[in-house]
């Protein structure tokens, strides 16, 4: 009687094991694979006679557009156009798509796919039965698909720079700020409440400049944009190291774009334009984010720059608006 108690205990130990391998085996199978794609790369899965119409048009209108404050023009997105045929394999798992379906049969229809073939993912879907629902529907949601794409590639941007971060404490000391830095940056000029750190390039830098000052220098009025280019104007002067002949200086020519957003939940002013020294031709895309942090009663301003000669800048100014964004307050 033991003998046969004994068997059948073993059996269900070796149906429990066995089910158990089977479990884990056909969740590792069901695994979304990870997508795939450089920073700002847009699959955009459209037919190719609608590519060529008044549909592609409006499509590069608005996801091509031109990327504010930079000195050469340069599209907000990299686009690949494939026709749908093409839309299998591997090319489902990039990280942007924006899938057009046109058919008589089509409901007009705006809509979102999170994660659909990989993860992380997100495609927009426009369908309708004519050109003129397809443009439309562009039209009405230009504005939320350019700030959802570019929201994805953030994040995606931030994850890739957590893999290897540089550890500056000091800014934690001395500003009450963290910030995600890679480790190819490395400190250039640590004050009391100013920090100057800067990657270098093969021919050229990227830069950021963190400080704070007193919180009502810069109005929310119709002089904001003049209060902001006085500010950033006098610290650039004194602390970004010029040659005698010139200063760091916002360009005069063209008035920068301003934006008004939240960094950590505060009220942030975001300000992209070009920077100059004058009389040595040196000149460069900034962004500047100016954070009311009225717990401290400061302004705590974030600015990126780039010198870069000759080469585009989007990803380069991309990758320190990823860095800037990622500010978290003590």
């Amino acid at each position: 009687m033991r003998k046969l108690s004994l068997a059948i205990i073993c059996l269900l130990c070796i149906i429990s094991c066995t089910e158990t391998k089977k479990d884990k085996k056909t969740k590792n199978q069901g695994a979304m694979a990870h997508s795939v794609g450089k920073i700002n790369e847009l699959s955009v899965v459209i037919e190719n006679d609608l590519w060529k119409s008044n549909v592609g048009d409006t499509i590069r209108k608005y996801l091509g557009a031109e990327v504010p404050g930079l000195p050469q023009q340069e599209p907000l997105f990299s686009m690949r156009q494939m026709p749908m045929a093409a839309f299998s394999g591997l090319a489902r798992k990039n990280r942007t798509f924006l899938w057009i379906k046109k058919g008589k049969e089509e409901e007009r229809k705006y809509g979102v796919l999170n994660n659909k073939f990989a993860t992380p993912q997100l495609g927009v879907v426009i369908s309708g039965s004519s050109d003129a629902d397809i443009i439309s529907l562009i039209r009405e949601h230009q504005e939320t698909i350019v700030s959802r794409f570019k929201s994805t590639e953030t994040l995606e941007k931030q994850s890739r720079i957590q893999k290897s971060l540089e550890k500056i404490p000091q800014l934690k000391e001395k500003l009450g700020i963290t910030l995600k830095i890679p480790t190819a940056y490395r400190i250039a000029i640590e004050e009391e409440d100013f920090f100057w750190i800067r990657k270098d390039l093969t021919n050229g830098s990227m830069n950021l400049m963190l400080y704070e000052l007193p919180l009502g220098i810069v109005t929310k009025d119709s002089n904001t944009v003049s209060s902001i280019i006085k500010m950033r104007d006098s610290i650039g002067a004194i602390k970004i190291p010029t040659s005698e002949v010139g200063h760091f200086i916002t360009e005069e020519a063209y008035a920068p774009y301003l934006y008004e957003t939240t960094l950590d939940g505060r009220f942030t002013f975001e300000t992209k334009g070009t920077w100059e020294i004058k009389d040595r031709f040196m000149a460069g895309p900034f962004v500047n984010y100016a954070i009311e942090d009225k717990v401290n009663n400061r302004l705590v301003v974030l600015e990126g720059f780039v010198f870069a000669p000759s080469i585009n800048k989007r990803d380069n100014m991309f990758e320190l608006e990823a860095i800037m964004k990622s500010i978290k307050f003590e």
